[in-house]
């Protein structure tokens, strides 16, 4: 994972097979390690009460846990996509390991969209993923909600001064990120909503 709060533009130049940006004025809203059956439609209702969408990268095992919740994701007019079925750490497994637990999720989930768990992935991964048509989002700035060691208030303080036209920008809808993401959520959306930021799928 990049251990930065935002990626550099110039990151589009060294790996084009990803995609870093929205490429578009709008920014796009992205969670990932859901759904859960309790914070996915917390989420799902923070964006609807502010007419926000967002894409969601699932895990396959999640999705098999909580099919109600990844029903109504489906149903919310927000996107989903491809987070491999055991959130696999893609450098420390082989290509065809891979490769099969990401053909598992997509049993659950009908999508080319994919994002690497951790940010992840070795060039033959990606290869592949590619020579299947997927799409492989990564991001422009990152949260930090899954960090406890930092406040919400921190988590709201990188996003307000990295996010510009065109970022996509990552949340997760999870319990390790829960404390945060609860808190700096509705104020960012707020901060969107105020700057005349509007969001997009990927």
């Amino acid at each position: 994972m990049i251990r930065l709060p935002y990626v550099p533009r110039w990151t589009n130049w060294i790996f084009p097979q990803m995609e870093w940006q929205t490429g578009r004025r709008e920014i796009a809203l992205t969670f990932d390690d859901g759904p859960h059956p309790e914070i996915t439609p917390w989420v799902l209702n923070e964006l609807a009460k502010r007419n926000m969408v967002a894409t969601f990268f699932c895990v396959g095992e999640n999705v098999q846990r909580n099919n109600a919740v990844f029903a109504d994701l489906l149903n919310s007019g927000n996107a989903v996509g491809n987070h491999t079925h055991q959130h696999l750490r893609g450098t420390e497994v082989g290509v065809e390991e891979y490769i099969r637990d990401v053909e598992t999720a997509a049993e659950f989930i009908s999508t080319k969209l994919f994002r690497p768990p951790y940010g992840r992935i070795a060039k033959s991964q990606v290869e592949k993923l590619v020579a299947q048509n997927y799409r492989i989002i990564m991001w422009e700035v990152l949260s930090y909600d899954f960090d406890a060691n930092l406040s919400p208030d921190y988590c709201f303080k990188i996003l307000s001064r990295y996010t510009r036209e065109g970022s996509i920008v990552v949340f997760h809808d999870s319990e390790k990120a829960w404390p945060r993401l609860k808190s700096c959520l509705p104020k960012y959306l707020d901060w969107l909503v105020q700057n005349n930021h509007l969001t997009t799928l990927v």
